[in-house]
Formats: structure tokens, sequence, C-alpha cells
């Protein structure tokens, strides 16, 4: 089972070109670190309010620890206006059979 990851944040918006710099930068290590691709996302009406997108996670015992060290190396959490907010989701498991019987005419 594969794991979804939201990362989101508040920036200043003084630093936000360099540091839109460094998440870009730090993604693409972590990429080829864990082969998960992630994207930066800022929300639409407060552009100041961004989150990263990491999907499909298929190992997140390696994930979690890779993202934990390139953002320290990167220096992305001290750079922010408050602490990122992670938050993992994953798809239930569902089962097709009630809903697929073929009704009897």
């Amino acid at each position: 089972m594969s794991a979804n990851y939201y990362v989101w944040y508040t920036v200043e918006r003084d630093d936000a070109h360099e540091l839109e710099q460094a998440v870009r930068s730090m993604q693409a290590r972590l990429a080829c670190r864990t082969g998960v691709v992630g994207r930066l996302l800022k929300r639409r009406e407060a552009p100041d309010t961004w989150m990263e997108v990491y999907e499909k996670v298929t190992d997140p015992g390696a994930f979690e620890p890779a993202l934990a060290s390139l953002v320290d190396q990167y220096d992305i959490e001290v750079r922010l206006r408050d602490r990122r907010h992670t938050e993992c989701f994953v798809e239930p498991a569902v089962s097709m059979a009630p809903h697929c019987a073929a009704k009897e005419v």
C-alpha cells in the first residue's frame, strides 16, 4: 500500500524566491534518493501558504528520514513563518463485490 504526504506551511514573503529555489532543489535531490517526485503548490487566495505533495510513496520507512534530512540540509524549516505541518493519507482497500453483483431481471 502506498502513502501520500501533504506538507504545508507559511513562508515569509521577503524570502519567497530564494526559499522556492531551495525547496525545488530539495525536491530534486529527494527524487534522486527515493524515486518520489514532489510537487510544490501555492494557495490561490493566500500565495504565502505553500504545500509540498509527495504521492505514491511505497517505502515510507525510507522516505520520511530522507525528507527530514534534506529539509535540514537545505535549511527549509528555519526560513518559514511557522513550522511545517505533515499529513499522510493512504487509500483504504475497497471491496467491489456487493456493488458489482448482477441484478436478476
